[in-house]
Order: C-alpha cells, then structure tokens, then sequence
C-alpha cells in the first residue's frame, strides 16, 4: 500500500510517497488504486516496503477530502480519489560464492537500499529531465514513532517518489496526479496505524487486562478504561513501528476464508480478494522489555459511493500466534458475546432499579 522511508542517521530533512498496482492473476487491484500491489524481491530479503503516514487534510486541494471511519473494530474504511500509484523495488542481483567480483557488485547494489523498507537511499530532489510539470519537495512526518527511537517515519515528497517510478520504468506516470497519491496514501496509512494502537491499546498490558478492557464490548471500551483504572497506562502508550513488508501475492487464511464462504454463500460473505497485504512489525513494551508484534494488513475494495469516490476496507489484526490469536479471540468473542446478551440493555436496567 505504501511507503516509509528512512535514511539512517545520514539524512532526514523532507517528507512524503505512494504505489502502483500490478496484476496478479484473479488478484489485480482495483483501477486507479493508491495501494501498492507490487513486490518482486523484498520478501526474499525479510524487508519491508509499505509505509503509514500522517494525514493533513490541507494534503487534498486538487482532489475531494477523504473520510476514514470505522467499519469494524477490526477495520477501518476510507474514501478517496482514485490516483494510479505504484511502488518501486530493485531486483537484488545474485552473489555467486565463486565469483569475487559479482559479489562486490551485488553489495553496492544491496548498499543503496534502504535496509527497513527496501527503498533507495538516495533519490533526488531535482526534477526529472523533460518535467514540465513542478512538485513539492518537501516531505511530510509521520505520526508513527520509529522502531530505533529516532523520531518519526516519513514520506519521500511527491519530487522523489516520482523520481523513484521513472527509474523503475513507469515513464508513463502522471505527473499532476503524484501529489494526490502521496495523499492519499499517506492518509490511508494513518487509518492502519490508528487501527494497531486501538489493538494496543488492549492487549499492551497483557491478556488478563485485554478480556477486562473487551469484556463489555467494543462499544463500551472507554468504560472499561476507566472502570478499572487504566486511564494512565492507555495514555501514556509508546508503540513504534520497526519495519514493514509488503506481500501481495501471500493470500492471509482469513481472506482466503472468506472467498470459500462466498463462493458457500455469495449472498452474505461474496467479496473480491484483498487486492494487497503487509505485515507491520511493532514493538511493545511487556514488563520493561521490548517485544516484536506482527500485524497483519488486508486491503479491499468497496463499492463506489453514489458520488464516485472509491471505498477501501482495511481489515488490520495481529498475526497467527499463540497471543495473537488469543487477542483476536478475546475481542471478537466479547464483543459478540456482549451483544448477544443484550449487555447494554442488562446494564441499563440494572442501574435504573431503585437502590
């Protein structure tokens, strides 16, 4: 879907970027999708290439003001300008142990890639022979603490992210239509991250505190916070984003889940595949030690509103594991739980009884 960029400690003076989708047999984005959809060698080096960013509403002058709200607690929904996007990746090239030679040039080549999202590292600012049309340079901050400490995650500026797809060949990209990627992409990427800290927010403190803070349901989670005093704890979280990864071709069972319910029964699960997924590695803090928490992200198209704006699902939970899935679990279970017991009306009858 999208892009963070990192320089290490050698550069990090300007901010912004977006994607492009490419076919993937029954799997093709939708047209015009600011996701990106595309990996060829990332996932072979355990290196992420997706990216969320802070979203400015200022950011969509030329284009209509997205909404982002949520659909599930599980997922979130966007509306925004279609915008052709696309992400860009260098083909590693192959050491031989016998050949010396190849290997130092694999190295360089290796060497200008960023190690944390698979990026290149020195992508310029000036504009692009033949560009007639100006860009902005500058790059906008993310809200997404890094993994290292160093501040925040950012975005290569619209000027550097087109650089980046004439390099990789799309010379065929709309120059006036890069600034509204970046855009929307980035206000895209937020949506994801605000769905991880609402995960966070439940599960940081451990399993016992998560059932406590889900026991009455989705809807009565600020309740909960502060029926039990956790109100400092939710506060004062400090997750941080430690890479990413784009898989667009490794289907998550639970998508490939609900295509065979909707082939069982189209009229209540038909959906299209996810047309993109990444996997967000965040770290938590668990009784004073940082733990590595995998996210997983799948990302739908919807129907078109009536005024023509594209709908995008993201569907945003913590991967297959024996405390992921308990997570899951735990909020699923008591949010469903809660509603099918008429939770809210017991309490409210309750509370009106006379004491």
């Amino acid at each position: 879907m999208g892009w963070f960029w990192s320089d290490g400690l050698q550069a990090k003076a300007h901010k912004q970027v977006s994607s492009h989708p490419t076919q993937n047999g029954s799997r093709s984005p939708p047209p015009g999708c600011p996701m990106h959809k595309h990996q060829k060698s990332a996932d072979a080096i355990n290196a992420p290439n997706s990216c969320p960013v802070k979203h400015s509403r200022s950011d969509f002058a030329s284009s209509p003001t997205p909404e982002l709200s949520a659909s599930e607690f599980h997922g979130s929904r966007s509306y925004a300008k279609p915008r052709e996007t696309m992400d860009f990746v260098e083909e590693p090239k192959v050491i031989e142990k016998h050949d010396v030679k190849a290997g130092v040039e694999s190295q360089s080549a290796f060497s200008k890639l960023n190690p944390l999202n698979y990026m290149f590292r020195d992508l310029s600012q000036a504009p692009a022979p033949n560009q007639t049309y100006s860009l902005p340079t500058s790059r906008e901050p993310s809200s997404i603490p890094r993994g290292d400490g160093d501040g925040n995650w950012e975005y290569p500026s619209p000027q550097q992210m087109y650089n980046a797809l004439l390099r990789k060949g799309y010379t065929d990209t709309d120059v006036t239509a890069v600034d509204s990627m970046v855009s929307v992409h980035n206000f895209l990427n937020e949506g994801a991250w605000a769905e991880i800290m609402d995960w966070e927010k439940r599960f940081s403190g451990g399993l016992y505190k998560g059932w406590r803070l889900c026991s009455h349901g989705e809807q009565n989670f600020e309740k909960m916070v502060k029926k039990y005093g956790y109100e400092k704890e939710v506060e004062n979280l400090s997750p941080s984003l430690v890479r990413f990864q784009g898989r667009p071709q490794d289907m998550t069972p639970k998508a490939a889940m609900f295509q065979v319910m909707g082939w069982l029964y189209p009229g209540a699960f038909a959906t299209e595949p996810p047309f993109d997924r990444h996997d967000w590695y965040v770290s938590r803090e668990v009784n004073g030690e940082r733990k590595e928490i995998r996210y997983v992200i799948d990302y739908y198209s919807g129907p078109p509103e009536p005024t023509g704006e594209p709908v995008f699902y993201l569907d945003v939970r913590p991967a297959i594991t024996p405390t992921g899935a308990a997570e899951r679990a735990l909020r699923w279970g008591c949010d469903v739980w809660w509603r099918a017991i008429g939770g809210d009306v017991r309490e409210r009858e309750k509370n009106s009884k006379p004491k």
